[in-house]
């Protein structure tokens, strides 16, 4: 059933929210892409704080076009979908390129990142950094490896006293 016109500026007004508050959106296309899979999609990038829309391209390029962003979606292929990462910048595109290695029905197109248009290679190179969570976690490590070396030489030189004295205890007995 075709959209009138308050639907289609509803959602166009829905897409510019979206473009606004996100940290960065993957554009992908969907076409053979069952319904299944489309839920697995969804929910999976729900659970990282990230949401899909999928949209016609003439109101996409509208809500581009009223956002401010320069994008020239006529090149993109297929169905479209907009995948938002509103938590995390790289979640949405770890999600859709592993997603895209198993159902070969989803293709990245490109993306938008701090405002900007970049290629579906370069989100292909985003989704293989290592997320905020991983990266602190390292930093963390990082951190508290000269620490526990320093607790490690202390502790070895009272172990190397306590055998010396038993030694010394086993001797005399």
């Amino acid at each position: 059933m075709p959209k009138n016109k308050t639907q289609k500026g509803s959602e166009v007004k829905n897409l510019q929210e979206q473009f606004a508050s996100a940290k960065s959106a993957v554009f992908l296309s969907y076409t053979g892409l069952n319904v299944k899979d489309s839920q697995v999609l969804r929910n999976t990038l729900r659970a990282e704080g990230a949401n899909l829309i999928a949209s016609k391209k003439t109101l996409l390029k509208k809500a581009l076009a009223e956002s401010g962003l320069e994008v020239n979606a006529d090149e993109f292929s297929g169905s479209l979908a907009v995948a938002f990462g509103q938590q995390e910048e790289i979640a949405p595109a770890k999600i859709l390129a592993k997603f895209g290695k198993d159902k070969e029905a989803v293709k990245i197109q490109g993306g938008l990142l701090e405002g900007k248009f970049i290629s579906a290679a370069k989100v292909l190179e985003l989704a293989k950094l290592p997320s905020r969570l991983e990266l602190l976690a390292k930093t963390v490590g990082t951190i508290k490896a000269p620490i526990t070396s320093f607790v490690n030489v202390l502790a070895g030189n009272l172990r190397g006293l306590v055998n010396v004295l038993n030694s010394i205890k086993d001797s005399k007995n």
